[in-house]
């Protein structure tokens, strides 16, 4: 593929992350954002543009080798305010795409839309084991994320690649990190599998590190070309120190979605 990547939520945690790791793999990169990024960097172009505004969303587009989209609301909030930033700007993104002619779409979608889904009581998670079972709004969102991808590609044939992320941080703050933790190298790594693998078609994956204590499967992952090189494990005996071993029937540990299937996140906490 010839042409820079269009990155949207450029000035986030990922984006961040990508903005480094994907010139170094050898990506010129364009990042778009509703605010500018504070540390412009050699060689980005820059875009400041609102993700669900199409217009602008196909004027960024146009001469782009791919999309890596992560632009939207980070967790859980309103229903107005996840349909709007996290649905709308997928479906933004992907029209662009396709009138952009532009050939691959990579989606940051989320554990969280199988969040529901029990872990098994041995072996390893793989995607086709895990429908959707959304464990919030923001879980819906990436469902819908993943059948707009799949319709896409049905009716359009792009190239689209959903990231189920686990825990994207630059470390490690707790014990259910430690088998869902997705490292910054490995995240870029991740990201230049999903743009590289020659002809993905759709395709869904897990996106952690080779944590020790995983959770999912990443034989798909691996398919597309995706080699992780981290592991939570050297954090354990730390985060173990100060929280304990986890209970395997807490709903924290015993289901996909952690913490995003308690109480704490009904949706009466996040009115409309």
């Amino acid at each position: 593929m010839s042409g820079p990547v269009l990155v949207t939520g450029a000035a986030g945690r990922i984006g961040t992350v990508l903005r480094g790791g994907l010139p170094e793999r050898g990506w010129a990169v364009r990042c778009l954002d509703v605010v500018p990024v504070a540390d412009e960097r050699p060689g980005e172009e820059q875009v400041v543009a609102d993700v669900t505004d199409l217009a602008a969303m196909v004027d960024a587009a146009d001469g782009v080798a791919a999309v890596v989209h992560l632009a939207g609301v980070v967790g859980e909030s309103t229903w107005p305010a996840i349909s709007h930033a996290n649905i709308d700007g997928t479906y933004a993104t992907l029209e662009a795409a396709r009138r952009a002619g532009v050939p691959r779409v990579v989606l940051a979608s989320s554990n969280h839309a199988s969040g529901y889904t029990p872990r098994p009581a041995e072996g390893l998670l793989r995607e086709q084991d895990a429908p959707p079972r959304p464990d919030t709004y923001y879980g819906v969102a990436k469902v819908t994320m993943e059948a707009l991808g799949s319709l896409y590609h049905d009716r359009y044939g792009l190239d689209v690649v959903c990231l189920r992320i686990g825990s994207a941080f630059p470390e490690p703050t707790t014990v259910r990190h430690l088998c869902t933790w997705l490292s910054p190298a490995d995240t870029v790594s991740l990201v230049d599998a999903a743009l590289k693998a020659p002809a993905p078609g759709f395709s869904v994956v897990w996106g952690v590190s080779a944590n020790t204590r995983n959770w999912w499967d990443l034989t798909a992952a691996r398919a597309l070309g995706y080699e992780p090189q981290d592991d939570a494990e050297v954090y354990a005996e730390a985060l173990l120190e100060v929280h304990g071993e986890p209970d395997p029937t807490d709903p924290v540990h015993s289901r996909v979605g952690g913490e995003y299937t308690t109480a704490a996140f009904d949706t009466e906490n996040f009115p409309a």
